[in-house]
């Protein structure tokens, strides 16, 4: 016990007085001493830069990091302002600061800054600061001038008809393109900061007149309980947001889309971009709205009703179908028509395997040459895909190790999957589980895990929101845009926000003076 106090004390000790330990160093006025202790908290670093000027007789250093800034704006929007200005008289520390904060506008992003810590996190931001002999402050400027990926179309979420922006991985460009599209002043960005290492930026975004207090609330204290290092990816926050982080089905939903995300926040939810990912979170998620698209917006109401029902046809076939086609083959045969029954048996007479043994190979064959083709180059990953299909399937009948109409089982299997490809990965778990089980017992083990699924999904809420809703519980003012689509005139007028959702525990009102 009192070697843990002693250990905690010479840990304070220390931190006082080793400024590289302390997050908090202040600046000091000598500005020969901000540079050594600066050089002391950012070793060996060759991305480090600094530049001395002598604004009359007061002496400057504006440091960056390079590769961060832009020069043509730090030369036209610093330098020489500070040139000119100190080219009719000799300004004295004072005056220089004076000049910068209120007589100048070099940037619209600046901010005065008083700790080693605060500098080290802006200049790393693209920021230039800027410190002053005799002041035991600066300033910081924002002259961002790194490169980034130009905006293109989605990848993921693509669509026929509607906007063809994505998300880039700059939090700024994403920003811009939401308030291009939302023109409200109750558009909210409220930054935080994560990561104890990666000072990783990360914005909520919401309509502070449509959002519930109380949900607002708990992202942020869950944002705010994040411990890690480093934050390279949007994928790094979602686990903390999970209400079920070993659940199949995720309950934060992920769009590359700025229109799609803007749609969501006009019904009271909440999303979050992470600087550095081209993906953003949105909360609360419902699971029916993994059946939806953008497009689903722009077509006509009975055609995107039609598209809508065949995702969920999709969805069921997608892990229903090898295990039902096992249990069936395997346990009730009679269930099959003569001349299916026939083309069965006589398939299978030639293999040395059972149907389940068979089912479990060749999707475990199409689980690794489809990671395969993602993992690979373009070019090649089309060949694997002609040598899989080709090859490998023909083959593989041809030499008897597995029947012609699990093939067929397989390809309709996998072109439903691909249809919802938000859910491929939940589907892809649940066909090997649903092929034991029908392997196993049959029909009645599909049936009992077709069971749990439903009750699992049922069981699950993403923000205090039933997941299943409206559907379950039912609310029929959600109907219009659920499983059915009625048209942007019938659901446009509503003013719905999620939070009213029968089930919700977050009612509109609630929390508003927290």
């Amino acid at each position: 016990m009192f070697d843990d106090i002693k250990r905690k004390l010479d840990y304070v000790l220390n931190d006082k007085r080793n400024p590289q330990n302390s997050s908090k160093t202040p600046l000091t006025s000598s500005l020969t001493e901000n540079m050594i202790i600066l050089r002391k908290l950012f070793p060996n670093s060759m991305d480090l830069n600094n530049r001395e000027l002598e604004v009359g007789k007061t002496k400057v250093q504006l440091i960056s990091c390079e590769g961060m800034i832009s020069m043509d704006r730090l030369i036209h929007g610093a330098i020489e302002p500070l040139n000119e200005f100190s080219r009719d008289k000799d300004p004295t520390s004072q005056e220089v600061v004076d000049f910068i904060l209120n007589k100048s506008i070099m940037s619209q992003e600046q901010k005065q800054i008083f700790s080693f810590e605060e500098l080290l996190q802006f200049i790393m931001a693209g920021f230039v600061a800027i410190l002053i002999d005799g002041e035991a402050m600066g300033v910081v400027i924002g002259m961002q001038g790194f490169n980034f990926r130009s905006i293109s179309e989605p990848t993921n979420e693509v669509n026929e008809l509607g906007s063809k922006e994505a998300f880039v991985e700059a939090i700024r460009i994403n920003l811009s393109m939401i308030r291009r599209r939302l023109k409200s002043p109750n558009l909210r960005f409220e930054p935080i900061n994560v990561g104890t290492e990666s000072k990783t930026d990360v914005c909520l975004i919401y309509l502070a007149d449509r959002v519930s207090h109380k949900a607002l609330k708990e992202v942020r204290k869950k944002v705010s309980r994040i411990n890690l290092d480093m934050i390279l990816d949007s994928s790094y926050v979602r686990p903390y947001l999970e209400n079920h982080p070993f659940s199949l089905f995720s309950s934060v939903g992920t769009t590359e889309r700025p229109d799609t995300l803007c749609g969501k926040i006009n019904e009271g939810r909440i999303a979050l971009l992470v600087d550095g990912s081209p993906y953003a979170l949105i909360v609360p998620f419902l699971f029916s709205e993994n059946f939806k698209s953008f497009d689903d917006y722009a077509h006509r109401p009975y055609f995107a009703t039609f598209v809508r029902i065949l995702k969920y046809l999709s969805f069921y076939i997608s892990f229903l179908l090898p295990g039902g086609y096992v249990a069936v083959s395997t346990f009730h045969p009679e269930l099959l028509p003569h001349a299916l029954l026939f083309s069965v048996a006589a398939a299978e007479e030639t293999t040395p395997f059972s149907l389940m043994l068979e089912a479990l190979f060749i999707y475990l064959v199409f689980e690794i040459m489809r990671e395969a083709g993602i993992r690979l180059p373009s070019a090649v990953g089309h060949t694997i895909g002609i040598v899989g299909a080709l090859v490998i399937g023909d083959a593989a009948v041809n030499a008897g190790l597995i029947g012609a109409p699990m093939v067929m089982v397989v390809a309709i299997t996998a072109i439903c999957a691909f249809s919802i490809p938000q859910l491929y990965e939940p589907i892809m778990l649940l066909r090997f589980l649903f092929i034991i089980l029908g392997g196993i017992s049959g029909l009645f083990g599909i049936a009992l895990g077709s069971v749990c699924v439903s009750a699992k999904i049922c069981s699950m809420n993403s923000l205090h929101i039933p997941m299943t809703a409206p559907l379950s519980p039912l609310d029929y003012r959600w109907l219009s845009d659920s499983v059915l689509f009625a048209g942007i005139r019938k659901i446009a007028g509503k003013g719905l926000k999620i939070q009213n959702v029968t089930g919700s525990e977050i009612k509109d009102g609630e929390g508003e003076d927290d």
